[in-house]
């Protein structure tokens, strides 16, 4: 991998992680059309996945601390048998939310290798099939009557909703953050607070799901350069911070709906080379 691949490849992950285009759909294309492809490729992504929470943490870092600092309270209270859920305030009540929408994802882990088999084969076509599916519930979001639901309102149904549209999102193409932002809109939460839910929400699965791809990569004898790597990852951090700023932007203006135009467009043109490429027996490379 070279230090071009790295600096396209961070953009995209910076870029396509925060906006609801999906980010593995993106780099799932780029790898396949610039053969970037395999265990060296799914290793660098997940260190651009990393990057991408350095991002996270600087645009939310004060909910984040108060949220950390509430759980550190939490569990002293548990060994003081102090905790109780009836009585929890709004930020405890919060993070069990947190907890239930991040615990959706622990069954669809078990199918992990399936899910990142559509990202490796040679085949387009999944992509393009996700990527019309988030183009589907980022309409049907737009064109959802706008709530009131602050974060602290979520209930338990709610957060279990958001966790499964989560979980769905492991599929390269489908959007994860387009998906969790929808089930929040769903769930009658604020435009601005379905954003700050699912992009704090994403901390722990990114985190979880880097580290094991990193975990398995560095075993592998195919794997990215150090400078590539150090490049990539700083430059994911930058362009996802941008990212983040955007989306909420975009959000507040009513133009979100131009995500759902993009990925319908975009996976309507991923089925079609795909069909050509199925026809002429071998992928199409743009980049060599």
């Amino acid at each position: 991998m070279t230090v071009l691949d790295a600096i396209f490849q961070a953009i995209i992950q910076g870029l396509t992680e925060f906006l609801p285009v999906s980010s593995s759909g993106h780099l799932s294309l780029y790898q396949h059309f610039s053969g970037n492809s395999g265990e060296g490729a799914l290793m660098f992504s997940a260190l651009l996945h990393l990057g991408t929470l350095a991002a996270v943490v600087a645009v939310f870092w004060r909910r984040i601390l108060a949220l950390v600092t509430e759980f550190i309270a939490m569990v002293k209270d548990i060994f003081t048998a102090k905790f109780s859920i009836k009585n929890a305030n709004p930020e405890r009540r919060l993070i069990f939310m947190f907890i239930i929408s991040t615990a959706v994802l622990i069954p669809f882990y078990i199918f992990k290798g399936f899910f990142e088999g559509f990202a490796e084969d040679s085949s387009i076509l999944a992509e393009g099939i996700c990527f019309l599916y988030t183009a589907a519930i980022l309409i049907m979001a737009d064109r959802t009557d706008k709530g009131s639901k602050r974060m602290t309102d979520l209930r338990t149904p709610d957060a279990v909703r958001i966790g499964f549209f989560q979980a769905v999102a492991l599929l390269p193409g489908v959007s994860r953050s387009g998906s969790t932002i929808s089930a929040g809109i769903f769930s009658g939460l604020r435009r601005d607070e379905a954003i700050s839910y699912s992009f704090i929400l994403g901390i722990p699965a990114i985190l979880g799901g880097g580290l094991t791809e990193l975990i398995g990569g560095i075993k592998q004898e195919n794997k990215p350069g150090f400078l590539p790597c150090i490049i990539g990852v700083i430059l994911a951090a930058i362009v996802g911070f941008c990212a983040i700023k955007l989306v909420q932007w975009l959000m507040k203006t009513d133009k979100f709906k131009y995500f759902a135009y993009y990925t319908a467009a975009l996976g309507v043109i991923v089925i079609v080379i795909a069909i050509i490429e199925a026809a002429m027996g071998k992928p199409i490379a743009f980049v060599k």
